[in-house]
């Protein structure tokens, strides 16, 4: 199957994707990953306020095949919670880059980010 990289977005080699909006950043997981875990089911996200590094563990999303660990692309302060994906974890599937998004975050740091090309680069080479 194919997937879309939005080429406006940043991404990391975890399979998160992070979009400028400001002074803040909008976090969530890219399309290969959803496809990839099938059925979301289920996601843990922090709360409101928690701050966090780059790289480490701020959640888990989990399908009806797989559960996954979600990584902090950048560091920063979390400024907003997709509230609605507790409800509705499916909107992960049906809309990754929209409705499917997790947190925003006040950032003090990059994370390992790159690029849509580079990412569509590294999914080709797992996938093989």
């Amino acid at each position: 199957m194919s997937f879309t990289t939005p080429s406006e977005l940043k991404y990391t080699k975890t399979h998160e994707w992070v979009r400028v909006e400001g002074d803040q950043v909008v976090i969530g997981i890219t399309d290969y990953a959803q496809d990839a875990l099938g059925d979301v089911v289920y996601i843990d996200l922090p709360a409101e306020g928690t701050t966090l590094a780059a790289e480490v563990v701020f959640g888990a999303v989990e399908s009806v095949k797989a559960a996954s660990d979600l990584y902090m692309p950048v560091a920063g302060t979390i400024t907003a919670v997709n509230s609605a994906l507790l409800d509705n974890p499916e909107l992960i599937n049906s809309d990754p880059y929209g409705a499917g998004w997790m947190l925003k975050v006040s950032t003090t740091a990059d994370g390992p980010l790159i690029d849509a090309a580079a990412y569509e680069a590294f999914v080709d080479s797992i996938k093989h």
